[in-house]
């Protein structure tokens, strides 16, 4: 029905707001470029499958694994590129995006090509998490939680440490500031928050496969924050709601929709090249 329709494709926007949010942390607040974003929600989401499935561990003993995960996916991904800037971090961070669907496409535990499907939805107090509607309520506080997180990180004092760095890395340094920890505590956040996605998408489903994680993932999630306006919370879901609804909305023109939505997205690139909805300092 259109009513189920709409719930599926709402609950998918949501997913891209935390996702959003979560690589809004590595880039808007840290200015570290990721473009292989969707590695963390793949770790998230095969831990996940892998556990639940195979182990047949509860879905919520399985989720801070998850997140463990991630954070050591950030630990690896953040250690050796700590020190990397412009296109060399870019490279590296595709790498590691590229080596992980690989590696999920190849390794049996994870299904190979095939990947893990009949992943059981959870239950919470009583209550079987499995329809449409029910992720689409948990996705929205997802989503809430996601952005409370985000406005706490921005205020906090590691929060200013990521402006500084962003700005200046050596004058950041010469304050006392070690920029090598709060560049790996950013990865390692913004892992956290690709895991949680990753993780619920998994039950979401039900399955999942390798090419639910490849670089078009990885660039769709960056096209949000850098669309709605980087480092600016609002911007940023703005932003995952118009990469995931713009197509959708555009469905009646067939096989020129995706033409239109992009000439539309170049279009506020070339107009708005810091974002719809920049920060203050974007604007400046």
């Amino acid at each position: 029905t259109l009513g189920e329709y709409v719930t599926v494709i709402m609950t998918n926007a949501l997913l891209y707001v935390v996702l959003a949010l979560g690589l809004n942390v590595v880039v808007g607040y840290a200015g570290l470029l990721d473009l292989g974003y969707a590695a963390f929600f793949a770790v998230g989401a095969y831990t996940v499958g892998i556990l639940t499935k195979d182990v047949g561990v509860n879905f919520w003993v399985a989720l801070p694994v998850a997140l463990c995960m991630a954070a050591v996916a950030g630990v690896i991904i953040g250690g050796p590129t700590l020190r990397l800037r412009s296109d060399y971090l870019a490279i590296v961070t595709l790498g590691f995006g590229e080596i992980v669907r690989i590696s999920a496409r190849n390794l049996s535990i994870t299904g190979s090509a095939s990947g893990i499907s009949g992943i059981e939805q959870p239950w919470l107090f009583g209550w079987h998490i499995a329809t449409p509607r029910d992720f689409y309520y948990v996705f929205c506080f997802l989503a809430a939680v996601a952005v409370i997180v985000s406005v706490r990180l921005a205020d906090s004092r590691l929060g200013r440490a990521w402006l500084y760095v962003r700005h200046d890395e050596d004058v950041a340094e010469a304050m006392g500031i070690d920029r090598v920890r709060v560049k790996l505590a950013a990865y390692i956040i913004g892992a956290i928050f690709g895991a949680t996605g990753g993780a619920f998408f998994a039950v979401n489903l039900g399955a999942i496969s390798p090419e639910s994680f490849s670089f078009t993932q990885s660039v769709l999630i960056l096209m949000a924050v850098i669309l709605g306006g980087m480092g600016k919370i609002p911007g940023v879901i703005l932003g995952a709601f118009i990469v995931i609804l713009g197509p959708e909305l555009l469905r009646s023109l067939g096989e020129l929709r995706l033409l239109v939505f992009a000439v539309g997205l170049l279009l506020i690139m070339l107009f708005r090249p810091s974002g719809i909805w920049p920060g203050r300092s974007a604007q400046k």
